[in-house]
C-alpha cells in the first residue's frame, strides 16, 4: 500500500482499460510485483480514490517495513480499516471510488510527464500498465484533488504531519538520533538536515564526528529516508539548537564544519524518482556533511575578498552569512563546465585567506532569483545538483579515495541539459478556475 501516480489517460493507453501505474522506488509495489512475477500470477492491483482523510495520511507515511498502512490508518481514524473482497481483489468500502485491475509481467508503457512535488516536470518514462477490470463508486462520490508544484503546495501539509508524527519514533529507530528535517522547500528528499548526539570519545580533548556518521548511515538505510541527496548532520551538546530554524542550522554548520574531513560521497547509487539532477532514472549520488566540534570561523556578513578576476562573472551576491551566489554562464557540457570550475577554482585560491569566512559558494543561473529567499535558495541549490558531478572545492586534493578542499565549497546549481523542466503556473489557467472558487463551486474528476 502506498500513495501512487496513476495516468487515466492520453500517451498509449487504452481509454477506460488501461491505467499507467507510476512506480517510485522504496514506495513497495515492486516489491510485491516481484513476487507475482516469480509466481508466474498477474499483480492484482485495487487502486482507493477519497474516503477518511486517515486513509491518505497512512498511505504517505514512512511506516517500518511490516507495519500495515490499513492498521496505522484505523488508529489515525479511531476505527478499523473497512473492506471487502470481491473476485480476488481489496475492495475499501469507505473510498469514493476503487478502481481494481492486474498488472503483467513485462507490460510498460510510457508514463507521464506530469508536475510534481520537486516542482519540475517528470519525463516520460516506461512504467506498468495495469487492464482494469471493473471501477466501483459510492453514492454521490466526490474525487478529491490537490495541486502539485514547486514547494509549498498543498501536498506540504503532509509532510508537516509526517514530521510531527514520526520525529519521536525515529529516536527510536534510529540511536542517537534527536531531529531530522525533510526541508518541503527544496522537494523533500533531496534535502536531509538532521541532528545527531555525539558520545562515542568523551575523554577526547578534539571533538569530530564519529557517532554521527553512523547515524547518517543508519539514516540512508532507512526507508524513504534513503532517498536524501543530500544530507546535512551535526551535534549541538547545548540542546539550544532545532532544524525548524534552517537558516540559523546552516550557519550553525557552516561555522563548525571542515571540508577537508566533513565530506562523504556515495556515488553511483540510487536516489528519488523524480529527482532529475543524477545520471539517469533513479540514478545519481549523495553527500553527507558530518559537522561536530568548536567554532571554528565567524560567517562572513557582507561580500569578502575581490570577485573582478573572474572574466565569466555575471552578478555576485551574498544568500546569508557564510554563503554567496555567483552567476556564470549557462551550463554547456561537463566537458567544458570541468574548465571552467578549475578556473574558477584557481581565481579564488589566489585570495583563499580572505575568503576563510565564507566556506560555501553557490554557481546559479540567476543570482538575483537565487539569493531573493530562503526558500529560492533551497529550491535551486539542491534540486539542481548531482553531488558527485557538481560539487567542488577551492584548493581541493583526494588522498586515499577521501576528497576535500582547503577553501570554499562550490555548488554548482545551474540547469543542466538532460534536467526536467521547472512547473511554472500559467496564469491564464488560474485566472479561469478562480471563478469556480470564488463562487463555492466544486470539481470533479481532476486528476
Amino acid at each position: 500500500l502506498g500513495m501512487y501516480r496513476i495516468q487515466l489517460n492520453g500517451n498509449e493507453y487504452v481509454l477506460n482499460e488501461e491505467v499507467g501505474l507510476h512506480y517510485q522506488i522504496h514506495r513497495g509495489i515492486g516489491v510485491h510485483q516481484s513476487k507475482a512475477n516469480n509466481k508466474g500470477i498477474p499483480l492484482k492491483v485495487s487502486v482507493f480514490i477519497g474516503g477518511p482523510p486517515a486513509h491518505s495520511v497512512a498511505a504517505v507515511m514512512p511506516l517500518p517495513e511490516g507495519m500495515s498502512e490499513l492498521m496505522f490508518a484505523g488508529v489515525l481514524g479511531g476505527r478499523r480499516f473497512r473492506y471487502c473482497y470481491k473476485n480476488g481483489y481489496c475492495i475499501s468500502t469507505d473510498a469514493d471510488f476503487v478502481i481494481t485491475g492486474e498488472v503483467l509481467p513485462g507490460d510498460n508503457k510510457p508514463e507521464g510527464p506530469f508536475g510534481d512535488h520537486l516542482g519540475y516536470y517528470s519525463l516520460k518514462h516506461p512504467f506498468p500498465v495495469m487492464k482494469v477490470k471493473k471501477v466501483y463508486a459510492k453514492k454521490n462520490a466526490i474525487w478529491p484533488f490537490t495541486v502539485v508544484g514547486r514547494p509549498p503546495q498543498e501536498d506540504t501539509s503532509f509532510g508537516s504531519l509526517i514530521h510531527h508524527i514520526s520525529n519521536t519514533e525515529l529516536q527510536k529507530i534510529i540511536p542517537g538520533l534527536k531531529e531530522i528535517n525533510a526541508v518541503d522547500a527544496a522537494g523533500v528528499h533531496p534535502l536531509l538536515l538532521a541532528i545527531g548526539s555525539e558520545r562515542y570519545t568523551p575523554f577526547m580533548p578534539v571533538k569530530c564526528p564519529a557517532e554521527l556518521l553512523t547515524i547518517a548511515n543508519r539514516i540512508l538505510g532507512t526507508g524513504q529516508l534513503s532517498l536524501a541527496k543530500f544530507l546535512w548532520i551535526t551535534a549541538d551538546d547545548s540542546n539550544k539548537l532545532s532544524i525548524k530554524d534552517i537558516a540559523m542550522f546552516f550557519q550553525y554548520m557552516l561555522e563548525r564544519i571542515d571540508f577537508c574531513r566533513d565530506v562523504h560521497f556515495y556515488s553511483n547509487t540510487s536516489i528519488d524518482t523524480l529527482d532529475y539532477s543524477g545520471s539517469g532514472l533513479n540514478s545519481g549520488s549523495k553527500v553527507v556533511f558530518a559537522a561536530y566540534g568548536d567554532k571554528k570561523r565567524e560567517l562572513a556578513g557582507i561580500l569578502p575578498g575581490d570577485f573582478k578576476n573572474i572574466s565569466f562573472l555575471q552578478n555576485v551576491l551574498m544568500i546569508m552569512p557564510g554563503i554567496a551566489v555567483l552567476q556564470i554562464n549557462p551550463f554547456s557540457t561537463y566537458e567544458k563546465v570541468n574548465i571552467e570550475m578549475q578556473e574558477l577554482e584557481n581565481q579564488l585560491a589566489i585570495q583563499k585567506e580572505g575568503l576563510v569566512n565564507l566556506p560555501l559558494i553557490i554557481v546559479a543561473d540567476d543570482a538575483s532569483f537565487t539569493a531573493q529567499t530562503l526558500n529560492n535558495f533551497l529550491w535551486v541549490t539542491f534540486t539542481r545538483c548531482n553531488p558527485s558531478h557538481d560539487i567542488y572545492g577551492v584548493d581541493n586534493f583526494t588522498i586515499n579515495k577521501h576528497w576535500g578542499c582547503n577553501g570554499p565549497l562550490i555548488i554548482d546549481a545551474r540547469i543542466k541539459p538532460h534536467h526536467a523542466p521547472a512547473l511554472i503556473k500559467d496564469e491564464a489557467t488560474e485566472r479561469s478556475i478562480d471563478p469556480i472558487f470564488e463562487k463555492g463551486g466544486s470539481l470533479y474528476g481532476v486528476i
